[in-house]
């Protein structure tokens, strides 16, 4: 067969030429050959996106939250729903792997601005010591929920130690119960085969026998035990309150009230709680992101007030903006705005309760640190005692 090499020449050269290079989706160069008119609308056009994106970035912050199951989550989601703005403030909860995890999302992950983590979680990081410089670079906005601790086991499982050897599942890892969980067994002396299984299907092999215990952490009411089928004899640990845990935890109870699926009329299971707080990354002062934290901390303590209404976590209610966590550092920013409102707002006295120490709208009265956590202590041991 004879070959007509000019013909196969030129198919050669057309193969050779490059190709076009490709354009992005929000940048659809005009063709060289487009008219001028077209190519000005072009430009138009791609200006115009630019500035949307701007736009629509220019006041968002995101927030750290937790897994789908948990209360972090929750309040992430309150934190948007109570304080978005529009194109002013635009708040974004991000489902994480949960407190543990939160941490290390808030040093080292694009977009995270904000998180919500366990005290317990923070302090372990600090003591571990793998992170420079953690005090500095990580502070606080205020405390936020008091969180319960969980153990729900099969019916033969009667007390804490007869988990001694048993398969004990922490949930999914970087949750705030893989923090908790191993720290309460080391405490307490007590070695169980540690699993990491989401709680759902954790649930699903405690039915099987393949599971015996999972740990959860959380404010109550929690919703994935408010919305727990019981199981017979499925039921809560009591967790007894020792000076081996005094330094991270608290003692609280659970009750019919709480879970009234859960547990019966009248009985109360004792157990640990711990301190979260609204933890935010110390940017410096001339970053973008400083300005957008700086945007929400003065919406968060302006119309905190909102987040305490019916639809909204009921543990809100519970929350002292100018309560001192031990053992962190207060944002500067989150200082001056808190020493702002206290010296603007005018004296109240909030409904239900008697005459005696005046608070102020929206932050309590400008009395010293120490006098306001030792206060909160002691208003959340009567709670307990209820």
């Amino acid at each position: 067969m004879r070959v007509n090499l000019k013909a196969l020449a030129g198919l050669l050269a057309a193969l050779l030429v490059p190709a076009p290079t490709s354009v992005a989706q929000t940048s659809a160069g005009p063709s060289s050959t487009a008219p001028t008119a077209t190519r000005a609308a072009q430009t138009v056009v791609s200006s115009a996106q630019q500035a949307t994106i701007a736009q629509v970035n220019n006041w968002t912050v995101g927030i750290a939250g937790g897994f789908f199951e948990g209360t972090f989550i929750r309040f992430a989601v309150d934190l948007a729903k109570a304080l978005d703005d529009g194109d002013n403030l635009r708040i974004l909860p991000i489902v994480s792997y949960g407190g543990n995890e939160n941490v290390s999302d808030l040093l080292y992950m694009k977009g995270v601005d904000l998180s919500i983590t366990y005290t317990d979680t923070f302090d372990l990081y600090r003591k571990a010591g793998k992170v420079r410089n953690i005090e500095q670079r990580i502070n606080y906005i205020s405390e936020l929920l008091t969180g319960e601790l969980y153990i729900f086991a099969r019916p033969e499982i009667k007390s804490i130690h007869d988990l001694e050897g048993k398969r004990v599942s922490l949930g999914t890892k970087g949750n705030s119960a893989t923090t908790t969980g191993p720290i309460i067994f080391e405490r307490l002396g007590i070695h169980p085969q540690l699993e990491y299984i989401n709680n759902t299907i954790a649930l699903e092999q405690m039915k099987t026998g393949e599971i015996d215990a999972f740990v959860h952490t959380g404010g109550k009411p929690n919703d994935f035990f408010r919305g727990l089928k019981p199981e017979p004899g499925f039921h809560f640990i009591p967790i007894e309150y020792s000076g081996k845990l005094s330094d991270f935890y608290l003692p609280c109870v659970l009750t019919h009230e709480d879970y009234p699926q859960l547990i019966d009329v009248g009985m109360r299971v004792p157990t640990l709680c711990m301190q979260a707080v609204l933890a935010v990354y110390n940017f410096p002062k001339e970053s973008d992101r400083f300005r957008r934290v700086e945007r929400f901390i003065d919406y968060y303590f302006r119309q905190f007030n909102k987040l305490t209404q019916p639809s909204f976590h009921p543990k809100w209610k519970e929350i002292n903006l100018a309560a001192k966590v031990p053992g962190w550092t207060r944002y500067w920013v989150a200082e001056r705005k808190l020493a702002e409102i206290s010296a603007t707002s005018a004296p109240v006295i909030p409904a239900g309760e008697s005459p005696g120490r005046v608070e102020t709208v929206g932050a309590p009265a400008p009395i010293s640190d120490e006098e306001l956590f030792q206060e909160f202590l002691e208003w959340r041991q009567k709670r307990i005692k209820k």
